[in-house]
């Protein structure tokens, strides 16, 4: 097999047995990423020179003998995340030309890994929608149909990963960003515990919401990384240590998993919820114990939109008051809707956080549960040329609560972890995914059940190439 064909795991230890330089592994990434480029757009800058700056310094370091966990391995990250001297616009026309002059902690921490940063992955405005097309950087297409979205915003580091440009990225989810991407591509994505990985240094918005975490094909992978991640950070207040990240991969029928197909709101399309009903008969075949479900709270994307839309218009909709001419109506619309969310609507939103944390608490607590299982996003990707699908489930999606993406909110307002797995396709012959979701701090827990799971299911095949590739 070809380097780039290789999980990280995998490269981790031809690399430690000096079978394969780093220098030679990024070469091999690199002409993947050259061969993808033109057709699915997954990256907003390339960083060649730099990388291989830090290929050879990998090299050195693993001859030495002192190699961190990630020495070699080419990772990218978000074009919203902090690299000293590197521009970090996070998808917008009005913020081209923004080069911070810090580095964000977790980035910071993939680098002193020894992880090769090869590339920044494109996004959708600001990080603000579920997909990854902007007027800064283009389309991105979804590797499984170029016609459909990829997802976002974590979408370019999704398709980066899907297709082998890059066995591990680094993404950001304040929504479902990570999570919605992983399920469109078929990848697996893990929202953290909020604080188990530094993100200080960073933009101002979004300060209760987004949690970095990695990104990749397989939940072992996807677990490497964040050993390397995880932990307390003197710059970031909100960071927290998590233990058990090296937990084992336990038997199923160690396993109680609470089960919901819609947690009783969120709009699901038929192949998706036969898809997850056949994923989880299946676990319980193999030693799985399931109890049926659900929190029983309405949706909270309003407590989501009121937080997130506020959060957005106080750090970035002064600054572009006088770019509107740059943003795209969309990204004009939220911050408008933002500056119209008063302090009262604020400060019940945040009361409303509490409910809903205790609600999950309870929901595990009462049924003895490990995990909470329900799909990640209730379709498959849909049709570029949209913001969000038209509907799902025979249910309208419409402005200002586009509440397509249910499932994803409440891990970020409740700041639990959360894991997208692929799990089979739906009608349209697209990937569909579980999440797998756990109390906080219980990151190790979450990842190692998803790993089971990964086991019992197997392993999605690659997207066909022949689709974006002439």
């Amino acid at each position: 097999m070809e380097p780039w064909q290789l999980p990280a795991t995998d490269l981790v230890a031809e690399l430690r047995a000096r079978r394969l330089s780093a220098v030679e592994v990024l070469d091999s990434i690199r002409a993947r990423a050259d061969l993808v480029e033109p057709t699915l757009n997954p990256f907003a800058i390339r960083l060649d020179e730099r990388a291989h700056l830090a290929a050879l310094a990998a090299d050195e370091a693993i001859r030495q003998g002192d190699a961190g966990p990630l020495a070699g391995i080419p990772v990218t990250i978000k074009d919203s995340h902090w690299l000293a001297g590197v521009e970090s616009p996070a998808g917008s026309v009005a913020k081209a030309g923004f080069v911070p002059h810090e580095t964000s902690g977790a980035v910071a921490r993939l680098e002193s890994a020894g992880a090769v940063i090869f590339a920044t992955t494109t996004t959708s405005e600001l990080c603000y929608f579920g997909i990854a097309e902007t007027l800064l950087n283009g389309r991105t297409s979804n590797p499984w149909d170029p016609s459909r979205t990829c997802g976002g915003s974590s979408g370019g580091a999704a398709v980066a990963v899907a297709v082998g440009a890059g066995p591990l990225a680094l993404g950001g989810d304040g929504g479902g960003s990570i999570r919605i991407p992983s399920a469109f591509c078929g990848t697996v994505g893990f929202k953290p515990t909020f604080g188990a990985v530094p993100r200080e240094p960073s933009s101002p918005g979004w300060k209760s919401l987004v949690s970095l975490g990695p990104m990749g094909r397989t939940v072992a992978d996807v677990r490497l990384a964040l050993g390397s991640l995880a932990g307390m950070h003197p710059r970031d207040r909100h960071s927290i240590d998590v233990t058990g990240l090296d937990r084992p991969v336990p038997h199923l029928s160690e396993v109680r998993a609470v089960v919901s197909e819609d947690l009783g709101h969120a709009p699901v399309d038929d192949d998706v919820r036969r898809a997850f009903r056949s994923a989880v008969d299946r676990l319980a075949d193999d030693g799985l114990i399931t109890i049926e479900a659900s929190p029983g709270l309405p949706s909270s994307v309003e407590v989501w939109a009121a937080i997130a839309a506020a959060d957005a218009w106080h750090a970035d909709g002064r600054d572009f008051e006088d770019k509107e001419p740059l943003l795209t109506a969309a990204a004009a619309d939220f911050l408008r809707f933002g500056s119209e969310i008063t302090a009262a609507d604020y400060v019940q939103a945040n009361y409303r956080r509490e409910e809903i944390h205790h609600a999950y608490v309870a929901l595990l607590h009462e049924n003895s549960a490990d995990v909470l299982l329900t799909p990640t996003v209730g379709c498959e990707a849909f049709p570029h040329g949209r913001l969000f699908p038209e509907q799902i489930g025979g249910v309208p999606t419409t402005l200002p609560w586009t509440d397509w993406a249910g499932f994803s909110y409440d891990a970020n307002l409740a700041g639990l972890p959360a894991c997208a797995l692929p799990i089979g396709f739906g009608d349209d012959g697209l990937p569909v995914s579980m999440q797998v979701l756990g109390p906080r701090a219980t990151d190790g827990t979450v990842l190692a059940v998803t790993e089971a799971f990964e086991r019992s299911l197997g392993d999605l095949a690659r997207p066909p190439e022949g689709k974006w590739t002439s």
